[in-house]
């Protein structure tokens, strides 16, 4: 059995790392060259970056395949660039337009690690007949009798498991992690000792198709209906403004509401289908309950405790929740105060074992509840 977990010799075991130009994945692709695996990496092309600014720092960019390049031909493996523009605009940024359009705040990470990546990329590798699929993510992957858990990353200032809790058990088996039981700063450690030319690259921060974080220009140029005015109303119902778009805004926002109170007020709701935007004080920001749909679980329902630990959001904390299932969608009732819950966002599971915080599945939050109103 090899690193892998793989019942061949390294150099029969053929792998094919998903590089993205960054310092991640550049370093997880060494890292399988020196344990002398038969190595392919593949670079994704998503979207057209003509218009791509120097300051950007996005992941999938032109710059970003080119440096893919360079390692790979400093690691002396194979290097393969697949054209899924098409894909891309139709599943992610369609996809991330729609949800702004109907009030939403999505995450195309979790689509994009959904579709073009785990899903495409994982069927091309399938083809190659590679023996795994390697990524640069910072999740960890325990597999015990041919069955694969994931766990969040030692790191838990990148854990990434947040992201990747649509994935489905066939693609967990095949897939890698060997970034998850490392520091981040140790990956940059191993990347100048190897003196890769991405050792010192930023980390990206935006969305690859969203220049400097402007989303509301991408969706302008394919939904310009999308920034119609509207009214702004308190929570009895009374108009106490206008807004320039409800794509401009986002559950939880304070800035941009431009209207004077005696206290700061913040979107509690977006209400896409008579295109308003509901107003109030912070403490109407707490959830109380969230619904989910289209659930995605990676673990048996006897593994679900009473109380269960969720994540609402990439960067926050963990929550004790109880969850009710219904079909393939659940309301969880939170127990620990939370505000700013945004539908279009994702809600995982989380359990508590010996191990760690093992990722029992989620879902997509389609409605929230708290003692003022629903969205």
């Amino acid at each position: 059995m090899n690193s892998l977990g793989i019942k061949k010799p390294n150099k029969e075991t053929k792998v094919v790392v998903a590089m993205s130009g960054g310092v991640d994945s550049s370093v997880v692709a060494a890292l399988m060259k020196e344990e002398g695996y038969d190595v392919t990496g593949i670079t994704l092309k998503l979207y057209d970056d003509t218009k791509q600014s120097k300051e950007s720092r996005q992941c999938c960019a032109g710059q970003d395949i080119l440096d893919a390049k360079r390692v790979s031909e400093k690691l002396s493996i194979n290097h393969k660039i697949l054209y899924y523009q098409k894909k891309f605009k139709s599943e992610v940024i369609d996809s991330f337009i729609d949800s702004y359009a109907a009030g939403e705040t999505p995450i195309p990470c979790v689509q994009c690690n959904q579709t073009v990546k785990f899903r495409d990329l994982f069927r091309y590798a399938k083809d190659l007949n590679a023996d795994a699929l390697i990524t640069g993510h910072y999740v960890s992957r325990i597999q015990k009798n041919g069955q694969a858990s994931m766990y969040r990353a030692k790191d838990h200032n990148r854990d990434q498991s947040y992201f990747l809790f649509n994935t489905t058990q066939e693609q967990l088996n095949y897939l890698r992690f060997p970034l998850g039981e490392i520091e981040k700063s140790e990956t940059r450690s191993i990347a100048k000792k190897l003196n890769l030319n991405v050792a010192d690259k930023p980390d990206s921060q935006d969305i690859c198709f969203v220049p400097n974080g402007d989303y509301s220009s991408v969706i302008k140029k394919f939904r310009p209906e999308s920034f119609k005015r509207g009214k702004i109303i308190d929570l009895s119902g009374n108009q106490i403004g206008e807004h320039e778009g409800i794509i401009n805004y986002t559950i939880g926002q304070r800035k941009g509401i431009k209207i004077s109170s005696d206290k700061p007020l913040y979107v509690i709701n977006i209400n896409a289908e008579n295109n308003t935007l509901i107003v109030g004080k912070k403490e109407n920001l707490e959830i109380k309950e969230i619904f989910l749909r289209d659930l995605n679980i990676l673990a048996a329902k006897k593994e679900f405790n009473e109380i269960v630990n969720i994540k609402v959001r990439s960067t926050g904390r963990l929550l004790k929740s109880k969850i009710n299932f219904i079909n393939n969608n659940a309301k969880v009732k939170i127990l620990d105060r939370e505000t700013g819950i945004s539908p279009g966002q994702a809600c995982v599971f989380y359990s508590k074992d010996k191990v760690g915080d093992k990722v029992l599945g989620g879902g997509w939050i389609d409605k929230t509840f708290n003692n003022f109103l629903s969205t």
